[in-house]
C-alpha cells in the first residue's frame, strides 16, 4: 500500500505532466487549424493542375519527355516525408512499417523531417539527401526535394520515384500512403480523388508555340506544386494527430490523479479513523 506521501508526490507528477500536455494539445491545436486550412485550400488548384497535365501529355501526340519515360526498375528512389518530432500517435510508426517493406538493396531513401531521417540510419538504410521543411511548408521546400529527386531520375540514377507520406482524411484519421511521382503518369494524390474522362473528350486541342516547349515547361511546375501538397497533407495530419494524442494524454491524467486522489482520501480518513480509536481505546483504559 502506498503511503500518504507517495500518493501525494505522485499527484503532484501528473499534474505537473497534465499541464504540459494540455498545453501541447492547445498548441497543436491552433497549428492544426492552419495547416488543416492549408491542405483543404490547395486541393482545386492541384487537381485542376492534374487534369491539364493528363489532358496534354494525352493529346500532344507522339510528344516524348524524359520526365514520362517508363524504365525497367532496377533502382528506386523513396521520398520519405515524415514528422520533425515525436507525441503524434502511430502516424510515424505507421508510416515507417510501409518504408520497411521496401528492399535496401535497391531502394534509396530522400527524407524530409528528422524522424525519417532517423528512421533510416536506425534501420541501415541508404539515405542520399535529407530535407527539413518549416510548419507552415513553403513552395521553396517543396521545389527543393522535387529537383533532387528529379536530378536522380534524369541522371538514370534510379528508375523510379515514389513518395511515402501521409493523406490528411480528418483530425481523427490519417492514412500513410504510398504515391507516384517519376515517372509522371496518372497518380494519386492525397486527399484528392481523380476522374479522368479524357476518352470521351474528343475536343481539338492546338499547343503554341510546341507542344514540347509548352509541355517542358508544365511538367516540371507539376511536380513541383504535387509535393508543395504533398508537404501540406503531410503538415496537417502531423499536427492532427499530434493535438488528438496530446489530447488523449491529458484526459488520461485528469483520469488517473481522480484515482489517486480518491485513493489519498479514503487512506487519509483510514488513518484518522485508526488515531480516534486509539485516542478512544486510551481514554477508556
Amino acid at each position: 500500500m502506498h503511503s500518504l506521501r507517495d500518493l501525494r508526490r505522485r499527484i503532484r507528477s501528473i499534474g505537473s505532466t497534465e499541464q504540459i500536455t494540455r498545453a501541447m494539445q492547445m498548441v497543436a491545436a491552433s497549428k492544426m487549424r492552419k495547416a488543416q486550412e492549408a491542405a483543404l485550400a490547395g486541393r482545386p488548384f492541384v487537381q485542376l493542375l492534374y487534369r491539364i497535365q493528363r489532358e496534354a501529355t494525352a493529346r500532344a501526340g507522339v510528344f516524348k519527355n524524359p520526365l514520362l519515360e517508363v524504365r525497367e526498375v532496377r533502382k528506386r528512389a523513396v521520398v520519405l516525408i515524415a514528422a520533425d518530432k515525436g507525441l503524434c500517435g502511430p502516424l510515424n510508426t505507421n508510416l515507417f512499417r510501409l518504408a520497411a517493406e521496401f528492399d535496401p538493396e535497391s531502394t534509396v531513401f530522400i527524407t524530409a523531417g528528422r524522424k525519417g531521417a532517423q528512421f533510416i540510419a536506425r534501420t541501415r538504410r541508404q539515405l542520399v539527401a535529407e530535407f527539413t521543411y518549416a510548419d507552415t511548408p513553403r513552395y521553396a521546400e517543396a521545389r527543393a526535394i522535387s529537383a533532387f529527386a528529379r536530378d536522380l531520375f534524369l541522371k538514370r540514377e534510379v528508375d523510379e520515384v515514389q513518395i511515402l507520406a501521409t493523406r490528411f482524411v480528418n483530425t481523427l484519421t490519417q492514412n500513410p500512403l504510398c504515391a507516384g511521382f517519376l515517372p509522371i503518369g496518372e497518380v494519386n494524390i492525397p486527399g484528392i480523388k481523380m476522374t479522368d474522362k479524357l476518352a470521351a473528350d474528343t475536343a481539338e486541342v492546338v499547343f503554341e508555340p510546341s507542344p514540347e516547349a509548352i509541355l517542358g515547361y508544365l511538367l516540371s511546375h507539376y511536380l513541383d506544386i504535387y509535393m508543395y501538397q504533398v508537404l501540406l497533407n503531410a503538415k496537417a495530419s502531423e499536427q492532427s494527430a499530434r493535438m488528438v494524442s496530446m489530447k488523449n494524454a491529458t484526459e488520461n491524467a485528469e483520469s488517473l490523479i481522480k484515482d489517486l486522489t480518491l485513493e489519498y482520501n479514503k487512506l487519509r480518513q483510514g488513518n484518522i479513523t485508526k488515531e480516534l480509536l486509539e485516542i478512544a481505546g486510551g481514554q477508556a483504559e
